[in-house]
């Protein structure tokens, strides 16, 4: 049960309609998360401006989805592990690069390590350790990379946190909880 409701279209006036609509113009569908987030006009439109701006780095579409995968697993936040499944099948990730990022993990040893990097984070609450730092170098990313990947952790932390406090209704594909190893 939602502890804050999503506002309806017909309901949002000013600022928080405009920015609904242009979430509805570029995705076809108003999400529950920017729905819930328009009570404040001020956090939808943080919340949009930062992920567009991670559109535009130098991460693949790929890579941001799997490190916003491994975070939203990390911080137990099922509104995004469902989100984010539904939009890594849409930019070419397989149901077992899903899972995996879901893991913190990936056969291919970049994205493990940006994965695992991302979790890291999550877990350490940004408090890195040299080491963590040094294997993501070793990976192959650079100052540019690991700004990105410290950038995607923040702005799905914040997504995560709101869904737990809001209790958004989760509108994508159910997906199954991962099995405990």
């Amino acid at each position: 049960m939602p502890r804050i409701k999503a506002l309806e279209l017909d309901a949002a006036t000013g600022h928080a309609r405009q920015l609904l609509d242009e979430v509805n113009d570029k995705y076809g569908m108003i999400p529950n998360l920017a729905r819930t987030l328009a009570n404040s006009p001020a956090a939808l439109q943080g919340y949009l401006s930062f992920g567009e701006a991670l559109e535009n780095g130098i991460l693949s579409p790929q890579l941001r989805e799997q490190i916003a995968l491994a975070v939203s697993e990390a911080n137990g936040c099922s509104y995004c592990v469902a989100a984010h499944c539904a939009i890594g099948k849409s930019v070419g990730l397989s149901d077992t690069e899903l899972a995996d990022a879901r893991q913190a993990s990936s056969p291919d040893s970049q994205t493990n390590a940006a994965v695992n990097f991302a979790r890291q984070l999550v877990e350490k609450r940004g408090w890195a350790t040299d080491e963590d730092v040094e294997r993501v170098r070793r990976a192959g990313f650079g100052d540019a990379e690991i700004t990105e990947i410290v950038a995607i952790v923040a702005w799905k932390t914040f997504a995560n946190y709101f869904n737990h406090i809001a209790g958004t209704n989760v509108d994508f594909p159910s997906v199954p909880e991962l099995a405990v190893q």
